[in-house]
C-alpha cells in the first residue's frame, strides 16, 4: 500500500514540477495539441465519409430492401466510428510521445537535472533518428501487448457478474501499467534500459506503477485532459524512474525552493 501511495505521489509531484516551470509546461503541451488536432481531423473525416466507405465495402447489400439496407449499413458505420474512437484512445499516448520525443526528452532531462544532487542528467548519446526509431518500435510492441490484454478482457467481459465487476477493474490496472511504461520509457530509454528490462523493472514494483498509472488512465478518459496532463505525467514518470533505479533525488522545499536530498 505504501508503494501505491508513492506512485500517486509521483503523479502529483510531476504536475507540481511543470506548474513551477511554466516554460517547460508550455513546450510540453505542443505535442499533445498537435496529436489532438490530427486525431480530431481523422475522426471528423471518418464521420463524414464513413458511410460512403461502408457502402463501398458492402456491395453485396446494394439490392437489399428497405429498411434492412439502411439499418445494416448504419450499424456498420457506427461500429466503424466506435472502433476509430477506441483506437484513438488506445494510441493517443504512444503517438503523442512519438510526435513529442524531442520536447519530452528535453523536459525529462530538465527534471533529472533539477532533482539530481549533482545537477546532471543521464544522456543516451544516440542521434535523434535512432531514439525515434527505438521509441516507435517499442511503442508498437507495447501496443501489441496491450491489444492482446484488451482482447482477453473483452472476452472475459461476457462472463456473468465477473465480466461487469472484476474485469473492468482489472482493465484499468492493465491500462495503468502500460501507460506508465510508455511514459517512464522517456527517462529509462535515455539511460539505456531496453524494453525487456523496463518491463521487468516495472513488474518488480507493480503497486508503485499502478499508483501512478491507474489514476492517470482514469483521468485520460475525460476528453482533452490527456493534453494538459501529459507534460506533468512525463515529469512524474521521470521521478518514478529514478525511484525504480534507486537513484538519489534532491527535492525542492515547497517554501524555500532549496534542494533537499532524500
Amino acid at each position: 500500500m505504501r508503494d501505491l501511495g508513492a506512485g500517486f505521489g509521483y503523479l502529483l509531484k510531476g504536475q507540481r514540477w511543470v506548474g513551477r516551470h511554466g516554460r517547460q509546461y508550455g513546450f510540453g503541451l505542443l505535442p499533445g495539441l498537435i496529436t489532438l488536432v490530427l486525431y480530431a481531423a481523422a475522426l471528423v473525416s471518418l464521420a463524414i465519409w464513413g458511410e460512403a466507405f461502408v457502402a463501398w465495402a458492402t456491395p453485396f447489400a446494394d439490392d437489399w430492401s428497405s429498411p434492412w439496407l439502411g439499418l445494416f449499413r448504419g450499424f456498420l458505420t457506427a461500429v466503424l466510428f466506435a472502433l476509430g474512437l477506441l483506437l484513438a484512445v488506445l494510441t493517443f499516448t504512444a503517438v503523442t510521445l512519438l510526435v513529442g520525443q524531442p520536447f519530452y526528452e528535453n523536459l525529462s532531462e530538465k527534471v533529472d537535472a533539477d532533482v539530481s544532487p549533482d545537477g546532471t542528467a543521464p544522456e543516451s548519446g544516440l542521434p535523434l533518428w535512432r531514439e525515434l526509431w527505438i521509441s516507435a518500435r517499442d511503442s508498437l510492441r507495447i501496443l501489441v501487448r496491450a491489444g492482446l490484454w484488451g482482447v482477453l478482457l473483452f472476452a472475459l467481459g461476457f462472463l456473468p457478474f465477473v465480466g461487469q465487476t472484476v474485469v473492468p477493474v482489472v482493465g484499468f490496472f492493465v491500462t495503468g501499467f502500460f501507460l506508465t511504461e510508455e511514459l517512464a520509457a522517456v527517462a529509462l530509454q535515455r539511460r539505456g534500459v531496453d524494453l525487456r528490462a523496463r518491463l521487468a523493472l516495472l513488474r518488480s514494483r507493480k503497486t508503485l506503477v499502478w499508483g501512478f498509472g491507474t489514476p492517470l488512465g482514469l483521468a485520460f478518459l475525460v476528453p482533452f485532459v490527456a493534453v494538459f496532463l501529459m507534460p506533468g505525467a512525463v515529469a512524474g514518470a521521470t521521478l518514478l524512474a529514478r525511484d525504480l533505479l534507486g537513484e538519489e533525488t534532491a527535492e525542492e522545499d515547497e517554501h524555500t525552493d532549496e534542494p533537499v536530498t532524500s
